[in-house]
């Protein structure tokens, strides 16, 4: 009956012995470790580097740490430092420099916590890496203009920091790019033009200034909101694979091109910057959600529009009666949110009846007519009911 745990224990102390003093793996990769548990740490409440005791080996023992056998060696291809759970204490201090040694890592991601300082340009060196993500942190200074050579990168994730100065060029034009997030900082200076493979970018809030470059034909996504951006709407027309795009609040002038409102959109966000002239789809648009509103948009409003799920246009000089459409698709519910206050709008054919589904909303208030009792509107849009009269004389 005592040859079982002993067996046990005897297999115990073999695996054990196996993996002390790290016979297998790289002295360099070694060393990179040992930089890295000497520079971060564990916030308070985090157990993240209790597994590294380096007398034992690091691809067997440390948590975060993956290993592959690479030219006869063991190297180190992916770290993901802190736990990642959500609303756990992450990691603090810096990136070590040595990080740029590790010539076979894929992945490198650090969880939400707040590692500080600059980003080492030595990272530049990592021409295996695909996968960089370090969100929600707290580093500053600049992105390195090394990251120009890591022509592998697919996906990167700088958001939520305190990165300063411009967006290097080389970095729009790295081959195999997918995905690119690099919003909540304090990044200023033009955009890159975004080429190659990429499908997602968002760089909302920053500090960036200029205009639209070009883009990727194979766009999907784009962020661009709450920037000092401006300019003209007109490179959007080529880029008919998006699928989503915020532009808000930011300082882009002209017309919406009638090619871009008949992209098949699930959102359209293109509020508060100093758009004019008039909304004129050339057809029905399909796009679920769209927002024009607290811009400087005039004429009509076309019946194409009421196709949307989602429509904000309120805030504008939209003026005229609303076409019935918009009518007939609010009592059927396919037009959810219809907010229409704050133009010069003249007309709404509705009896007094008429009851709109539960699901759906209107308001038209302060507007050159009285609204229908249908109508109800978010407390922001204020208490008068109409506009006055003198100024829809000159509307």
């Amino acid at each position: 009956m005592e040859k079982l745990p002993l067996a046990r224990t005897f297999m115990l102390q073999t695996m054990l012995l196996g993996a002390l003093v790290n016979a297998e793996l790289h002295p360099t990769d070694l060393a990179v470790l040992k930089d890295l548990h000497n520079s971060l740490r564990d916030m308070p409440g985090s157990s993240f580097f209790s597994t590294w005791k380096f007398q034992l080996d690091p691809c067997h023992f440390f948590t975060g740490v993956v290993c592959d056998s690479i030219q006869g060696w063991t190297r180190v291809t992916a770290l993901n430092l802190g736990t990642g759970y959500a609303g756990a204490p992450g990691l603090a201090g810096e990136l070590s420099p040595s990080l740029g040694s590790l010539e076979f890592l894929k992945q490198l991601t650090i969880a939400p916590g707040t590692v500080a300082g600059g980003i080492p340009s030595s990272l530049g060196q990592l021409s295996q890496l695909q996968f960089l993500g370090i969100s929600q942190n707290r580093l500053s200074g600049p992105i390195p203009e090394s990251f120009g050579s890591l022509i592998n990168l697919q996906f990167l994730d700088l958001s939520k920091n305190m990165l300063t100065g411009s967006i290097p060029k080389v970095l729009g034009a790295l081959p195999s790019l997918i995905a690119v997030t690099i919003s909540e900082n304090s990044l200023s200076g033009s955009m890159p033009s975004f080429s190659g493979r990429i499908a997602h970018l968002d760089l909302g809030r920053n500090g960036l200034s200029g205009s639209l470059p070009p883009l990727s034909l194979s766009l999907q996504y784009l962020s661009l909101q709450r920037n000092n951006l401006g300019g003209g709407l007109s490179s959007l027309v080529l880029l008919q694979s998006l699928t989503y795009v915020d532009l808000s609040f930011n300082q882009f002038t002209g017309s919406v091109p009638k090619e871009v409102l008949q992209i098949k959109l699930s959102a359209l966000h293109l509020q508060r910057n100093r758009l004019s002239g008039t909304i004129s789809p050339n057809g029905p648009v399909q796009i679920k959600t769209i927002d024009l509103s607290y811009n400087r948009f005039s004429g009509g409003l076309s019946p194409f529009l009421a196709t949307a799920q989602i429509l904000y246009l309120n805030n504008n000089h939209l003026s005229g009666t609303v076409p019935l459409r918009f009518l007939d698709s609010l009592l059927s519910a396919n037009l959810q949110i219809l907010y229409l206050q704050h133009n010069y709008l003249t007309g709404f054919e509705v009896h007094s009846d008429v009851s709109l589904p539960t699901p759906s909303s209107l308001c038209i208030q302060y507007n050159c007519m009285v609204p229908p009792t249908q109508s109800a509107c978010p407390l922001k849009s204020g208490r008068q009911v109409s506009r006055p009269s003198y100024q829809c004389i000159h509307s």
